[in-house]
């Protein structure tokens, strides 16, 4: 399979959970994690209101998704694909899930942990660094949020 051709499904399906994330009145963020043979360990989107859980983030939900279905906290070999620039608390979870690789859509200047505000992933104290992907399907990502936003301001 044209790699190229997977991130962009992968991104697609990741947009397909933000967009029912935007239906459940949740701010528009979808999450598919991957393993390293093109299998989905997990597909989902935001559920912080819906869950009353301020950890519900679509990229916790996946890691735990995952973790669940693989029986084992660590996500070696995986990537994760995220319409928006994962926040501190997902990097976090990315770092400590030792996922291997993040590709995101969209930057988030005002919670952004994967070069907006900060650069968890960067980070040499730490003892993970996953590889970090920008701009994968950029407009559609940036769109969505941008849109959910501006009806909400009005």
């Amino acid at each position: 399979m044209d790699k190229n051709r997977h991130h962009i499904d992968c991104m697609r399906m990741a947009l397909e959970e933000a967009r029912q994330a935007a239906e459940e009145q949740e701010v528009p963020v979808g999450a598919v994690l991957v393993a390293e043979d093109g299998d989905i360990l997990a597909r989902t989107h935001n559920r912080t209101i819906g869950d009353n859980d301020p950890t519900a983030h679509a990229e916790i939900l996946a890691i735990r998704q995952a973790a669940v279905r693989l029986q084992n906290y660590r996500l070696l070999n995986t990537s994760l694909y995220v319409t928006v620039e994962p926040c501190l608390m997902c990097m976090g979870a990315i770092i400590h899930a030792r996922i291997q690789r993040v590709f995101f859509g969209t930057r988030d200047p005002k919670w952004g942990a994967a070069g907006s505000l900060y650069n968890l992933g960067e980070d040499r104290r730490l003892n993970h660094h996953p590889e970090i992907m920008e701009g994968l399907l950029l407009d559609e990502c940036r769109n969505l949020i941008q849109g959910f936003f501006r009806a909400r301001r009005r």
